[in-house]
């Protein structure tokens, strides 16, 4: 995987103000860390950083990271996005944790489940549901997958793909092998609730013609009756 450059700025304010002046600048905090390095505190332009997520592979990209302002000189280090802070409201990023990675020891890392093909189930009225839309994978920063493509070309109404279906060739799935990954249901019903009113109308109508009913057998009854009583001994 091609690795994207970003140049960031060593800072030594922290603190919620230093964080609010810098965003009043354009800029963000951020954090470069690793597993046996020490946390170095940085500024960043969020437009650089967004392009060159953009131009990579999203939020797996490799960045060929350099670190300017530090006393020593640049720095530089390859580091992949870790952890990022939202604005709720902007949707504008508030902060980010860049892990710095070794390219020869393996990382853990989210690669989003890409659809392709046509389901025959669906064509045949069938809903497909895609149940996970990213799995976890152990491999080398190289060998990242940018996507993982499953194939639903075969799917009948009832058919899933699991986990244990795909097959990676530089990556090990860290998923269980029989959670499932798309599926294609048949269509729901949809029955429309009888309205109360109509319930009462009904009931009603039953009523009068439990009633008609009754009030006919009286009649026939006392029709039989009176013909016998009007037979001659």
């Amino acid at each position: 995987m091609e690795e994207r450059a970003l140049v960031v700025q060593w800072r030594t304010e922290k603190g919620k103000e230093e964080a609010r002046r810098l965003r009043n600048q354009g800029l963000i905090p951020a954090v470069v860390y690793g597993q046996r390095e020490e946390a170095i505190p940085v500024t960043l332009n969020p437009q650089e950083l967004s392009k060159v997520l953009r131009g990579g592979a999203g939020e797996r990209t490799l960045i060929n990271l350099t670190i300017e302002g530090l006393q020593d000189g640049p720095l530089t280090k390859t580091v992949i996005l870790k952890e990022k802070q939202i604005d709720p409201l902007k949707r504008t990023l508030l902060h980010v944790d860049l892990y710095t990675i070794a390219m020869d020891e393996e990382i853990y890392v989210d690669v989003p489940i890409h659809i392709v093909g046509k389901s025959p189930g669906v064509e045949q009225g069938g809903v497909l549901e895609q149940v996970l839309r990213e799995i976890e994978v152990k491999c080398l920063p190289g060998d990242i997958p940018s996507r993982i493509d499953v194939d639903v070309s075969a799917l009948d109404v009832g058919d899933s793909i699991h986990v244990g279906d795909i097959t990676l060739e530089k990556a090990k799935i860290q998923v269980d092998p029989e959670h499932t990954l798309v599926t294609v249901v048949p269509p729901t019903v949809y029955e429309e609730p009888v309205a109360e009113e109509e319930i009462a109308e009904e009931e009603e109508g039953e009523e009068e013609e439990g009633e008609k009913k009754e009030k006919k057998e009286e009649k026939a009854e006392k029709e039989e009756t009176a013909e016998e009583e009007s037979e001659p001994a």
